[in-house]
């Protein structure tokens, strides 16, 4: 990928133009917060990009949407925006018929505020809808009163920010940079905005690794990509610029859906600028407001937030789950609603196509790997992606890549019919140690991958080969059948006038006492007990004592009831291997529910057979209880690549403090010979 993607210098140049910027804020502060600082600097930004393009163009358009005026036309934009284009020789989609420019607007600071305002609505209506999601007209209005506009629209003309000067791909990291330093300002998260780019580089590569040569021969064949939760589009540029440089003729359409209304509108903005169409990128939450519902892609790439709380959309995301099933989004289940990471893949999925191949990558964090037990949302959306052979590829990343947390994270990627050789297996590489330490902090960043470690890993997943950090199983891997081991009920029980008193004490007893006629019950049943049982005798048989308390509750007609029995059991039974297992009435154990144990048993093994080799040896007496055996899925990463570290000798650890105790001895003699 090389440093066409921004490696090189292309990160010197990227801080200084960002850092120009960020002093601008300087003249904010005291009148706005730092954390508000965003809400002018970005659309200002925004502003100043759009205006570097189309300053050649003000004059004829300005004139050319007079005519057009005059001429009754209803719709001028297509034409203006046709005007815009033969002067520049570009194909652009949007213009600005005001007839101001931000160095004409200097020219008149008296009334910066209103020209600025006539400035913004001569933009065509794609631009005009961007500004508006900054919600910018009142920021206008409060840098008007505190005599700062002037001052901040004339140093944001004093930048430069035309794309023959700042690309779009560095025009991307500029933004990225800002809203970093926004977000730590206000303490918000800035991860939830973006992604390192060297991350998404890996992405793109393992993404495309598959069709690299068939994108090199698809001239003029469009294809579709796609982002969930596209942030300021960043994953979406990347995307396109490694296309363009595998095949300058490869066509990629580019869509994506966001929440945040500032990302939203410095990703649109964005794709304005390249001439995409900006309808395809949609404002709203991805699991409600589904903007692009129908579309199918052809590649799809995302870093949801980790973690993030979907209890504000329960209601709609159950609904469409119960009501649609796998004919909606969220058949396979939902994951717990303190992390909805897994709905963001089972979206994409519903976007696969049916008839091409698709394929796409997704960052996720440590819990969705294992998170869940067997019969959990969790391990059956996992179970529904391995049955369906869908999952390809995942690699675990470096630590401390992302700005706003050091966790570990995971790329995972699917496709929706894999290689003839990959049918049935999962690839995982680990990629922990594939990075370098960078020299100066960025919050919680510290490390980076390299363009070559790139190229390494893209390899590893290319060559598909066992290694040292590539392993590769078969998808009943990771599935394991959870199943409830049984022990019989034993228990002896003794009956004599002390445990009688202690059976008055209990619980159960005193409820027996609040029902009606409750006094007589108990009178009758202490009566009965007194009767039936032999005070000498130990019931080692459970089911000879409860055939003599069913006795005694039968002729007072009173049902024993739950908690009678767990009072029973108390003041008259405790558990006792040498007692005879209980029995139900054809005569199979009864199972004792405190002695219940759960077995994973891997899915490539025979239930039986485990038992016999595993459990049996062990507990003589258990059984499986087969109607609760459920199948779950794991993906355990950290153990298939765990390599054991042996211990120390205990002469190497004796013999080191016993040095210790020497060094120490001698300190405290030098000392005592002080004093």
């Amino acid at each position: 990928m090389g440093n066409s993607l921004g490696l090189g210098n292309l990160e010197a140049k990227v801080q200084e133009k960002a850092n120009f910027i960020w002093n601008i804020a300087d003249i904010l502060r005291g009148d706005y917060k730092q954390s508000e600082y965003g809400k002018v600097i970005l659309p200002f930004t925004v502003l100043r990009r759009l205006d570097c393009v189309l300053e050649p163009t003000i004059e004829e358009v300005e004139e050319q949407q007079e005519k057009l005026e005059d001429m009754g036309v209803e719709n001028p934009e297509p034409m203006l925006n046709e005007t815009v284009n033969q002067i520049l020789g570009q194909d652009y989609s949007f213009h600005n018929h005001s007839g101001f420019t931000f160095e004409k607007l200097m020219a008149d600071q008296n009334h910066i505020a209103d020209n600025l305002k006539c400035y913004i609505n001569g933009f065509s209506g794609n631009v005009r809808e961007i500004i508006d999601y900054f919600n910018f007209e009142q920021e206008i209005d409060r840098l008007d009163d505190a005599n700062l506009l002037f001052m901040v629209a004339k140093n944001f003309a004093n930048i430069d920010l035309h794309p023959d000067v700042m690309s779009n791909i560095e025009m991307g990291y500029v933004f990225e940079e800002l809203i970093r330093k926004f977000s730590e300002q206000s303490n918000e998260t800035a991860g939830e905005h973006f992604t390192p780019r060297e991350v998404i580089r890996v992405m793109v590569k393992l993404l495309f690794n598959e069709d690299s040569e068939d994108l090199k021969t698809e001239a003029g064949k469009l294809k579709t990509i796609y982002d969930p939760a596209c942030g300021t589009g960043g994953m979406l540029s990347v995307a396109e610029e490694y296309i363009e440089e595998v095949n300058p003729e490869a066509d990629l359409e580019l869509f994506g859906q966001e929440l945040n209304p500032e990302s939203y509108a410095i990703c649109k903005s964005d794709m304005l600028l390249k001439g995409h169409n900006t309808n395809n990128i949609k404002f709203g939450n991805s699991f409600t407001e589904d903007g692009l519902r129908g579309e199918k892609f052809d590649y799809m790439l995302s870093n949801p937030p980790f973690g993030v709380n979907w209890k504000k959309v329960r209601d709609e995301i159950e609904d469409e789950e119960e009501q649609l099933g796998y004919d909606g989004r969220f058949g396979a289940g939902t994951p717990r609603v303190s992390d909805g990471s897994l709905l963001f893949l089972q979206h994409m999925i519903s976007k696969m196509k049916e008839d091409e191949v698709t394929r796409l990558a997704i960052i996720f964090n440590g819990s969705p790997l294992f998170t869940g037990g067997a019969g959990s949302g969790e391990s059956e959306i996992r179970r529904w992606i391995i049955e369906n052979d869908w999952l390809e590829t995942i690699v675990a990343l470096p630590e401390e890549l992302f700005y706003n947390t050091g966790i570990a994270t995971y790329i995972w990627v699917l496709s929706s019919e894999k290689t003839a050789e990959r049918k049935g297996k999962v690839q995982l590489i680990n990629a922990v140690d594939y990075y370098e330490s960078m020299r100066k902090s960025l919050g919680n960043k510290r490390n980076k991958i390299s363009a070559d470690q790139i190229d390494e890993i893209a390899q590893l997943h290319k060559e598909y080969s066992e290694g040292e950090n590539c392993k590769i199983f078969d998808n009943e891997e990771f599935g394991y059948q959870r199943v409830a081991v049984e022990q019989p009920i034993r228990r002896s029980y003794q009956v004599n006038e002390e445990i009688i008193e202690d059976f008055k004490e209990t619980d159960g007893f005193q409820r027996i006492g609040e029902r009606k006629n409750g006094e007589e019950y108990q009178e009758q049943i202490i009566a009965g007990l007194k009767e039936k049982f032999d005070f000498d005798k130990t019931y080692s048989n459970h089911n000879q004592f409860m055939d003599v308390m069913n006795e005694i509750f039968s002729e007072i007609s009173l049902s024993m009831y739950v908690y009678i029995k767990k009072a029973l059991f108390e003041a008259f039974g405790e558990e006792d291997e040498t007692a005879e297992p209980a029995r139900d009435k054809k005569g199979n154990k009864k199972p004792n529910t405190d002695l219940r144990e759960y077995e994973n048993i891997p899915l490539k093994e025979d239930i039986n057979d485990y038992f016999e080799r595993e459990i049996r040896s062990h507990l003589p007496d258990a059984w499986i209880n087969h109607d609760k055996t459920k199948i779950g899925y794991e993906i355990p990463f950290t153990r298939y690549f765990y390599e054991y570290e042996e211990l120390r000798d205990l002469e190497e650890i004796d013999n080191d403090i016993k040095e210790l105790e020497n060094e120490i001895l001698d300190l405290l003699s030098e000392v005592t010979i002080g004093e």
